[in-house]
């Protein structure tokens, strides 16, 4: 067990440096940069996140000192001192070449030096901090309720398989996943946040102004209240994958020989499902968890996080990429990143807690 846990750390070096290299390449030849965006700021015009240079490429990232308005590199930048272009371009890294500063930020990556945000007066780190509440609570209730629901279902769904309550069972999820989340998030404002109907739920945020002077259970009711909503919106359509999934992988159990010799044996219902074929089937389950969490913790909560005006790193990615500010684009992906890989790491080892037969010991990988 040791060894295949060594193993696995040990790749995940060169895992996240081909994720930050291949990352950091394809912004190198992402139309705009933060010295256009500084330039725009300082002639008073309004910054498009997606403008393009006016020369080549490389003069929006190389950090060459362009000597005069003819060899300039950054549309809109006519009537500037050079001088001001070359402090302009100090000042965000790019007076260096790509290599060196590539290998500078994986350098300080490794100690978890994540530096400053271009546009926000803090550290990346304090920021990531500051927003990670928010996607904690909606990936982490999201996941949970979305499993919590769907290992069940699922189960009774094989057990009482061709049943009508399987039939009706399976069009109501597969219903809900054909439903987009921000459209049923937009429905649920409607109806119940002060749309049309009622105005039963908050509408924003992940707390009410008056929190920190609340109760302990009162806090504690007023974080599940401002969550309903959102949750809800997401967790619609978690069901369906992986409902149907705990069904189908439960089914292949039941149908196998070794469930048959233990009916034989007289074993109760119960006992065959929760003792032997539980341990088989959740396998497959418990290998979709790390893809599940990770994708509700940051990607799937970008448009709920929109809609509901929840700040968190969803949104901070998003918006950090249209405004180019590369240090909070590249420190999420690099802590995401991470997490991920650890997070693989451990549902790998949840396989021998739940089945001690496999051995981790025999692999290669």
């Amino acid at each position: 067990m040791g060894a295949y846990i060594l193993r696995r750390l040990m790749l995940m070096i060169p895992t996240l440096f081909g994720i930050m290299l291949v990352s950091f390449v394809v912004v190198q030849f992402a139309p705009g940069g933060p010295v256009e965006r500084a330039i725009a700021q300082f002639q008073g015009m309004d910054v498009d996140a997606t403008a393009r240079v006016t020369g080549s490429v490389e003069g929006d990232f190389s950090g060459s000192d362009n000597g005069g308005e003819s060899g300039n590199a950054y549309r809109g930048s006519q009537g500037l001192p050079p001088a001001l272009i070359a402090q302009l371009e100090a000042q965000y890294g790019f007076d260096r070449p790509a290599h060196e500063r590539f290998a500078t930020m994986i350098w300080d990556y490794v100690r978890f030096d994540f530096g400053e945000s271009y546009y926000r007066d803090i550290s990346v780190i304090d920021l990531v901090l500051e927003k990670m509440p928010v996607s904690i609570s909606l990936g982490l209730w999201m996941t949970l309720i979305s499993y919590g629901i769907s290992i069940p279902l699922g189960i009774a769904k094989a057990v009482r398989d061709g049943s009508r309550f399987d039939v009706w069972t399976s069009g109501i999820v597969i219903i809900g996943y054909a439903i987009p989340g921000f459209l049923f998030a937009i429905l649920l404002i409607v109806l119940f946040a002060g749309g049309s109907f009622w105005s039963i739920f908050p509408l924003r945020g992940l707390t009410s102004p008056n929190f920190a002077s609340l109760p302990f259970h009162l806090q504690v009711l007023d974080y599940f209240w401002h969550l309903a909503l959102p949750i809800t919106a997401m967790a619609l359509g978690a069901f369906a994958t992986t409902t149907l999934l705990t069904k189908n992988s439960f089914l292949d159990e039941i149908r196998k020989q070794y469930v048959t010799t233990a009916r034989a044996k007289g074993l109760s219902e119960n006992r065959v499902l929760y003792r032997h074929v539980f341990r088989n089937a959740m396998l497959i389950i418990i290998a979709g968890f790390p893809g599940a969490f990770i994708g509700a913790f940051f990607g799937g909560s970008l448009l709920i996080e929109t809609i509901f005006s929840l700040d968190g790193l969803g949104l901070l990615g998003f918006e950090s990429i249209l405004n180019r500010d590369y240090p909070v684009v590249f420190a999420t992906l690099y802590i995401f990143s991470l997490l991920g890989l650890v997070i693989s790491l451990i549902s790998d080892l949840t396989y021998m807690w739940i089945d001690p037969r496999i051995d981790f010991e025999t692999r290669n990988v």
